[in-house]
């Protein structure tokens, strides 16, 4: 009885996929709602996800020689005011502050929406030589913008996130920098989120407001509709010539430095939740599960039980994070309560099952149940959450496959969003015009001009023109 209640607490994702969703991150414990309009409560359960997220993203960017600094949370508005593009870019999402204490600023500050303005002070102070280049810094932080609809991980007020800013001495060496973090950010989303993406670059209409290009990767969701889960941006000189940021280079020449910015968030968790859940809740790939193995004792008052599950434990804690719960509630509702968290690996230990020297594993992801030898207990469960995180990729990697589509005209892409919502593959001519024009008909949007390009034909989609990029559109969060 205790499990149906659990299940049926989630709506179903095909009748309202938005309050399946909020379903969710509610009951899988992810957030609370906090008094304070579009900002949520991390609660430890969605903290532990992000910390996952947040320590192995880190290591990677140590092992390419970036550094942790941390910078302030607000921002001058006359700072802010030096790269026009940027603030302009910003300015709807702004949140200032207008007084200290008492007392009326004579200049507002910011709250950090971004901090590019900040590093660029930074850098005018410290860079004056060839020899102080590059230099790779990241932040871990949160930034605040003043978003009129807002959803938990996907779009709030507040939310956390890392950005990477750095400045180097040429062009080359800058766009590198930015095609290298966003093939890491890609690398990390498929080995470790499980989820696929495809890296591209945005249009001009699509990109930073202050950057000279701008990269992404996108993945889709569940229903259809595209995530943008990361960028990696290439500011040239930009910023540098409105901060001055100059440094001798080796001939004893002024040259302004090139400067890049990237940065994923929070969102990342949304993402997670919208690629792989189900309508029993969450599921999570193993590498980013806070619990990746739970055992469930099952008669657990019977002599010999528990202290089995302990040895189980022991076991296995030097092999996964895994945990064994022991208290009153019943196997049926630990059960339901692990799978709506979206723990991988389910251990179920009787009486009958010590007797014969066996336990039963149950992956969250298929539901599927094997019997395996309690000695080798260890070297299954490794195999099995290795299994589910590559099935897990497989699964979206399908799921993205069906729903991606081409269209040659306009009527083909409105009947495409009609009948198989997803990312549709289209020529485009690169006039803004006609990229206007398709988001006020059909509300898809330009999520990126692929890397990998394909012949769709030889005319834009919407004007029938002559073009050469292929471009993936979609409706998007």
């Amino acid at each position: 009885m205790a499990q149906e209640k659990m299940v049926t607490a989630i709506t179903s994702m095909e009748d309202d996929f938005a309050k399946w969703y909020t379903d969710i991150v509610k009951k899988a414990d992810l957030i609370d709602y906090s008094c304070v309009r579009g900002c949520m409560v991390i609660r430890p359960y969605g903290y532990a996800i992000w910390e996952l997220i947040q320590k192995q993203l880190d290591e990677r960017f140590k092992a390419s020689g970036h550094e942790n600094v941390y910078m302030p949370m607000f921002i001058p508005e006359s700072l802010l005011q030096k790269e026009k593009d940027h603030v302009e870019g910003f300015a709807p999402e702004v949140a200032w502050v207008t007084h200290g204490g008492e007392e009326k600023l004579t200049d507002r500050l910011c709250v950090r929406p971004t901090s590019e303005t900040l590093f660029c002070e930074h850098y005018s102070n410290i860079v004056q030589s060839y020899r102080d280049l590059p230099k790779l810094y990241n932040q871990w932080c949160s930034v605040v913008r003043w978003e009129k609809t807002t959803r938990p991980f996907l779009r709030s007020l507040e939310f956390l996130w890392q950005e990477g800013h750095t400045a180097h001495a040429t062009e080359e060496e800058a766009n590198e920098e930015t095609i290298a973090q966003l093939n890491e950010y890609a690398d990390f989303c498929e080995k470790v989120l499980a989820m696929p993406v495809i890296k591209g670059k945005k249009t001009d209409k699509e990109k930073f407001a202050g950057a000279k290009s701008t990269y992404t990767i996108e993945s889709l969701m569940h229903d259809g509709k595209a995530l943008q889960s990361g960028t990696s941006h290439n500011f040239g000189d930009g910023f540098a010539k409105a901060f001055d940021i100059k440094y001798t280079d080796k001939n004893n020449k002024l040259q302004y430095v090139h400067q890049t910015s990237w940065g994923v968030s929070t969102r990342l968790i949304g993402g997670l939740i919208m690629v792989h859940s189900d309508n029993n809740g969450l599921v999570l790939p193993p590498k980013v599960a806070p619990t990746q193995v739970i055992i469930v004792p099952v008669m657990q008052k019977k002599e010999g039980v528990l202290e089995k599950a302990r040895e189980i434990l022991k076991t296995l804690s030097n092999a996964c994070r895994v945990r064994l719960d022991d208290s009153d509630k019943s196997p049926g509702w630990k059960f339901s309560e692990y799978e709506m968290k979206g723990v991988p690996v389910r251990i179920e230990l009787g009486p009958r099952d010590i007797e014969n020297g066996q336990a039963i594993l149950a992956r969250r992801d298929t539901g599927e149940k094997t019997t395996v030898k309690i000695c080798d207990i260890e070297k299954e469960v490794i195999s099995l959450l290795d299994n589910i995180q590559s099935s897990l990729l497989e699964k979206a990697k399908a799921h993205r496959d069906t729903k991606t589509s081409t269209a040659k005209n306009m009527e083909e892409f409105k009947k495409v969003l009609d009948t198989n919502q997803g990312f549709i593959k289209a020529m485009w001519c690169g006039n803004e015009e006609c990229e206007n024009k398709i988001k006020e008909e059909t509300g898809a949007t330009s999520r990126c001009i692929p890397f990998e390009q394909e012949h769709i034909g030889d005319t834009c989609v919407c004007c029938q023109k002559p073009a050469e990029k292929m471009v993936i559109w979609g409706k998007a969060y």
